[in-house]
């Protein structure tokens, strides 16, 4: 026990707690555990950006009854590698996570990150639909579409977003018998 840190054990405490009254999955302990022993350490992103693409993430894929959200899946880590080595986006990502928290502070006078989900739901409601975001958010309508679709690339290549898939394939199959007549029937399509 000695070589628990006082935060660690705080740590620990708040995951048995959370996960007696919250109902948490092992998987997501278990990752909160590693969190807490080698907190990860962003390349590209700020703390403060940090803080607002980990929340984001979480709006975009939040826990469900099937898998974990994007913070589960380590979709933030994704992120920051992806923007550290492709260098022309970075001022793209940069600007839109800027844009997100004035848009915020004028709003709600806090950042994204600290504004509670039904100011953060208002904003992301706002530029979700490019078609129908007004012209004073086409900039946040631009920057959002591309991030759900990093976080949504980040989720679905994780072995959480691969198992919520229920993808069975990269396995050895003996013989090729064809698309399962299930699936044929639900895509409307004729086997023969």
């Amino acid at each position: 026990m000695s070589d628990l840190t006082r935060r660690e054990m705080l740590g620990y405490l708040g995951l048995a707690l959370a996960a007696g009254t919250g109902g948490c999955r092992p998987e997501t302990i278990e990752r909160a555990i590693r969190a807490i022993r080698n907190p990860y350490k962003p390349r590209f992103f700020t703390p403060e950006e940090w803080k607002t693409v980990r929340v984001l993430v979480d709006l975009v894929i939040p826990e469900d009854d099937r898998s974990g959200s994007g913070t589960d899946a380590q979709v933030p880590e994704f992120l920051d590698f992806v923007m550290a080595e492709e260098m022309e986006s970075q001022e793209t990502m940069r600007a839109g996570l800027a844009w997100l928290n004035a848009e915020s502070t004028t709003r709600f006078a806090r950042p994204f990150a600290g504004a509670g989900e039904g100011s953060q739901s208002r904003i992301l409601d706002d530029i979700a639909w490019p078609a129908r975001a007004r012209p004073e958010h086409q900039k946040g309508a631009e920057f959002f579409t591309a991030f759900r679709n990093l976080t949504a690339a980040g989720f679905w290549s994780s072995k959480i977003g691969v198992e919520d898939l229920q993808y069975i394939g990269n396995t050895a199959v003996a013989e090729w018998k064809g698309c399962p007549p299930e699936q044929l029937r639900r895509l409307g399509v004729n086997g023969t």
